[in-house]
């Protein structure tokens, strides 16, 4: 029997000072034009805490509203606030920043993080107050050291200096004397990825109704490398963020695929579920420090705020079929392959049309479309336009073509099968994912049916080939079989996958005969 999503997780860490400080367009105009006019200008169109909490792509995210509500606002976004938001969500949170910082230093276990005294004294209430954060990861906090000893390592160490409200309260050591894979700078990126992960793995276990310890395998598809001179990306974040989280019955490992991965990731976890190898799977990814700031320059340039401010994180726990979650169907996935080709409409092709083809269905079969979906306020001031609606209109042109809905159409398929996007430019944390959760929802409440999870990924980054990449799969209301001893009811879409894969073979068979 198919695999279920058992529940999800979404959170965000408000990371204001790392824009400035770790974000790579940031740092790289340092480097470039430390004088530059934009770096002056940064500091002035950082958000509050509270302006990022009535965000409406955040609240939104979290699931303090639904991604219909969203589409009923009006668009730009980043100038309407949300009457009565709340930093906790349905899915997860936004931390702030000072108590992120003190949960990064929990997550550290080669003691490399280095925290002001004063600062640990003044946040460790607060920090403890979080409803997911266990004494155990509480205990795991040093008491600080003075400031002094900060600055010491800065200037002889080399150590990456962390901030708080644009003063100096810690730091990251290298690890390593002389190999750059264990730099200061590599480990507070792996740090950040690991501490937002270890954050959304809490919400996810906590979102499913499980227990820590029944989670047995944990897939980590975030887009930093860990490992040593020896072995760049070795691994492994799931592992260490299970350790963090409490997870001691888990093991696990990385799934690496640039956007594409978490989708990747996810039908790994519902095939080993099925296969009997785990009963339960968690996948999770924490966020990227790089891609802070990413679009500043375009948001600066437009008098607009730096809406990429905060990292981002996600948990998906995949388990046993229960007879009532949504179903990950493994028949209809949508494969890019090494011959697909990089033109859009291949791409859309192979990911969409082609699955459904072979399932005997049609692209107005799915109810809901998620591919990237990239806050467009953050995308098209940046001219990379609205990421998501160019997804849906390519879907569209291909029902046209496929004769299944009409040209004068194109506008209400994206209507009904599209969705506004909300999710952070955090690359593989847009990518098909953030809709799990609502989606969820939705097909337990019955208003939706069968939607299809999209993941994407630019391959020729990494300058290893200049391939495109992407799978998806179809997530679809439960038949109740595993409830009923394993006897499902009528399933229009089994029945259309089986009339479909007999029509092949009967196909097949008359070719062979003419032969």
């Amino acid at each position: 029997m198919n695999s279920v999503i058992k529940g999800a997780s979404y959170v965000l860490a408000h990371t204001p000072d790392m824009v400035l400080y770790n974000g790579t367009t940031q740092t790289t105009e340092r480097i470039v034009n430390p004088e530059s006019e934009y770096l002056k200008e940064v500091p002035k169109h950082l958000r509050s805490y509270e302006d990022v909490v009535a965000y409406w792509p955040n609240q939104t995210y979290i699931g303090n509203a639904h991604p219909d509500q969203l589409a009923e606002i009006e668009f730009p976004y980043f100038d309407k606030k949300m009457e009565g938001a709340e930093r906790y969500g349905k899915y997860g949170e936004i931390m702030p920043e000072e108590e992120f910082l003190l949960l990064v230093q929990a997550c550290d276990m080669f003691e490399v993080v280095r925290l002001e005294k004063a600062f640990v004294a003044a946040h460790k209430d607060a920090f403890a107050a979080d409803p997911v954060i266990t004494e155990d990861i509480v205990a795991l906090l040093h008491e600080g050291v003075e400031i002094d000893e900060i600055e010491a390592l800065i200037k002889d160490d080399h150590a990456e200096p962390l901030y708080f409200e644009d003063k100096l309260v810690g730091c990251v050591k290298p690890a390593h004397d002389i190999d750059v894979n264990l730099s200061s700078h590599v480990m507070h990126e792996n740090l950040m990825s690991k501490a937002s992960s270890v954050l959304a793995l809490l919400y996810g276990v906590k979102n499913a109704g499980i227990e820590k310890s029944d989670v047995e395998y944990v897939i980590d598809c975030a887009e930093e490398a860990c490992g040593d001179m020896n072995q760049r990306g070795g691994g492994n974040f799931a592992k260490a963020a299970a350790e963090i989280a409490g997870l001691s019955n888990a093991t696990g490992s990385d799934a690496r695929g640039f956007c594409a991965a978490p989708t990747h990731a996810l039908i790994e976890a519902a095939a080993l579920v099925k296969s009997g190898a785990y009963k339960c799977v968690a996948v999770t990814a924490g966020g990227c420090t790089a891609k802070l700031g990413m679009n500043g320059k375009d948001h600066v340039k437009k008098e607009l705020p730096i809406l990429e401010d905060c990292l981002g994180g996600f948990c998906v726990i995949i388990a046993e079929n229960d007879g009532v979650n949504p179903e990950i169907d493994l028949n209809m996935l949508g494969r890019h392959t090494v011959g697909t080709g990089s033109a859009p409409q291949n791409v859309i092709g192979s990911l969409v049309a082609d699955p459904l083809d072979r399932a005997g269905m049609k692209i107005t079969d799915i109810d809901k479309f998620s591919p990237e979906m990239q806050n467009p306020d953050i995308t098209k001031p940046a001219g990379a336009g609205d990421v998501p609606l160019a997804n849906y209109k390519m879907i569209a042109a291909l029902a046209v073509k496929k004769g299944q809905i009409a040209r004068t159409d194109i506008a209400n398929f994206v209507k009904e099968h599209g969705m506004t996007g909300w999710a952070p430019t955090q690359g593989h944390i847009p990518s098909g994912v953030p809709y799990i959760g609502p989606l969820r929802e939705e097909v337990l409440a019955g208003e939706t049916k069968r939607a299809m999870i999209i993941g994407k990924g630019s391959l020729f980054l990494g300058r290893m080939t200049n391939l495109f990449d992407g799978v998806s799969f179809v997530v679809q209301a439960n038949d109740g079989s595993a409830a009923n001893g394993g006897e499902a009811g009528f399933d229009e879409a089994k029945v259309k996958a089986m009339i479909g894969q007999a029509m092949r073979e009967f196909a097949n068979g008359l070719l062979g005969s003419e032969e």
